[in-house]
C-alpha cells in the first residue's frame, strides 16, 4: 500500500473505524482507496468520534433557570410607534445596509419532489411559483419600493449546490439582478452508525450529511461572505428559511425595533396555538436568550399562563431572524453545540456488502442557528400573526403542505390585493 494510504490507515485505526480499514485494505481498488482517502484527509475524525461519545447523552436544562422572554407584539403597537419604527427601519434599508440571506441547503424528498427545495413549484391565486420565485418576488417589490437592489444570499449544500446555481441561471434569477446574488456552503459531518463506524454509502464513500444550519455563521466567514458583506458596508442581516412562503425577508419594523432596543440580534414570532403543539418556544435560560425545544419544556411550564391568560412560553420560533453583521463576526468564531439526531441509513458492511435498513440505526449531527443568541444578554422578539407571516412548506400533506400554504398565501394576497 502506498504510504500517503498507511497514514490514513493509521489515522482510521486511532479512531476505530475497522470496517472503512477493511474495506480499503481488501475490498476497494487503488482508484476508490484514493477518493475515499482524500475525503478522510479532511475530516476531523476526532471531533466526529467525541460527538459519537457523547451522541446519548441528553443536555440537562436546569428548569429553575428558565424564564418567560419579553416580546413586542406588532398587532399592539400604537401609530406612533409604528411610523417611529419603520421610518429608523427604511433608513436602513435605503442605504444599502441590508443584506438577505435564504437558508436553501435541503432537497424536497419530502414532498415527493426530486430536487433543491426551493426548484418545489406551488400554485398559487398570483400563478405558478417556485418557491425561490416566490423569495425574489419580495426581493423585487423591495427594490421598487426602497430604490436599492438588496445583495442575496443562499446557503446551499453539497447535494444541491450545483442544481441550485444551474435552475436560478436557467430562469435568469427570475428578473432580479444576478451580480447581486451570491451562495455559500452549509458544512457537512460524518453519519455515524451506532457500533461507531462511519456510514459507507453505496457509492463507496463516507456518508456525510448536513450539519445543520448553525454553520451558517462560520461558513460565511469560510466563504467569504462575511468579508464581502463588510466590505459592501452591510449592518444588518436577514435569515430565513426557503419554505415558508409567507416570510417577510425585509421588514423595517422589525429593523428599526431590534435599533431602537439597542440589540445586535432579533427574531419574530407567532403565537402558539395551544401548549401541545410541536414547537420550540423562546424563552430565557440562565439569563439568556434561548429557543427551547417542545420535547425540554415540562408540561406544567408548557401551560403556564400570565394574568391575560396568554402561556407565559407561547412565542415559537418560525425561522425569521435579524443579525448585525458584528453578531455573525462574533458567533462566526464559536463552536455551537450539536444536537443528535437518529436516523435511518443504508450502508456497506466491511465486505463491501451493501445493507438495507428499516429502521434507524444512524447518528446525524447538527448545531441550530438559534443556539447562537444564547451568546448575546438580550434579544428583540417580535410576535406577528400567524396567518400572515407563516405559511410552511414542511409535509406532502396534511398540516404544514403546500395545500395548507398556498391557502394561507393567497388569503393574504387577496386581503392585501397583492
Amino acid at each position: 500500500m502506498k504510504e500517503e494510504l498507511k497514514n490514513i490507515i493509521e489515522k482510521l485505526e486511532n479512531n476505530n473505524q475497522n470496517e472503512i480499514i477493511n474495506l480499503m485494505t481488501n475490498v476497494y481498488t487503488d482508484e476508490e482507496n484514493e477518493k475515499i482517502a482524500s475525503q478522510i484527509e479532511r475530516i476531523n475524525l476526532e471531533k466526529v468520534m467525541d460527538l459519537y461519545e457523547n451522541a446519548s447523552n441528553i443536555p440537562f436544562i436546569d428548569q429553575s433557570k428558565i424564564e418567560h422572554i419579553g416580546y413586542t407584539d406588532l398587532s399592539s403597537l400604537n401609530e406612533e410607534d409604528f411610523r417611529s419604527l419603520k421610518t429608523a427601519g427604511e433608513e436602513i434599508i435605503k442605504s444599502g445596509k441590508y443584506a438577505v440571506i435564504t437558508m436553501a441547503g435541503g432537497q424536497g424528498t419530502r414532498l415527493g419532489h426530486k430536487g433543491p427545495k426551493g426548484t418545489f413549484k406551488i400554485d398559487t391565486v398570483n400563478g405558478e411559483k417556485y418557491l425561490f420565485e416566490v423569495i425574489i418576488d419580495s426581493l423585487n417589490k423591495a427594490k421598487e419600493k426602497y430604490g436599492v437592489v438588496i445583495p442575496w444570499y443562499v446557503m446551499t449544500s453539497d447535494d444541491n449546490n450545483e442544481q441550485t446555481v444551474s435552475f436560478l441561471e436557467e430562469h435568469n434569477y427570475f428578473g432580479y439582478d444576478k451580480d447581486k446574488v451570491n451562495f455559500f456552503k452549509q458544512g457537512n459531518l460524518p453519519m455515524v452508525k451506532l457500533d461507531g463506524n462511519m456510514v459507507v454509502d453505496s457509492n463507496k464513500l463516507i456518508k456525510e450529511a448536513s450539519d445543520g444550519n448553525g454553520g451558517i455563521y462560520s461558513h460565511l466567514k469560510i466563504d467569504g461572505m462575511l468579508d464581502k458583506m463588510k466590505a459592501d458596508g452591510i449592518e444588518w442581516v436577514f435569515v430565513g428559511g426557503v419554505d415558508n412562503i409567507l416570510l417577510r425577508i425585509v421588514d423595517p419594523i422589525m429593523v428599526g425595533l431590534t435599533v431602537k432596543e439597542n440589540n445586535l440580534i432579533a427574531s419574530k414570532t407567532v403565537a402558539k396555538r395551544n401548549p401541545e403543539e410541536k414547537a420550540g418556544v423562546f424563552c430565557k435560560l440562565d439569563g439568556k436568550p434561548k429557543v427551547i425545544e417542545y420535547t425540554e419544556l415540562p408540561k406544567t411550564m408548557a401551560e403556564q399562563v400570565d394574568e391575560n391568560g396568554k402561556l407565559v412560553y407561547g412565542d415559537i420560533n418560525i425561522l425569521s431572524h435579524l443579525l448585525n453583521i458584528k453578531a455573525i463576526e462574533k458567533l462566526a468564531d464559536i463552536d455551537l453545540p450539536y444536537h443528535t439526531a437518529f436516523k435511518k441509513s443504508n450502508y456497506l458492511d466491511e465486505n463491501g456488502n451493501l445493507v438495507e435498513v428499516s429502521e434507524p440505526n444512524a447518528y446525524k449531527f447538527e448545531s441550530y442557528i438559534f443556539d447562537g443568541f444564547s451568546y448575546f444578554d438580550e434579544m428583540s422578539i417580535l410576535r406577528v400573526k400567524r396567518e400572515e407571516e407563516f405559511a410552511p412548506i414542511k409535509n406532502a400533506s396534511g398540516p404544514d403542505s403546500p395545500e395548507t400554504a398556498v391557502n394561507l398565501y393567497d388569503e393574504y394576497n387577496k386581503k392585501y390585493n397583492m
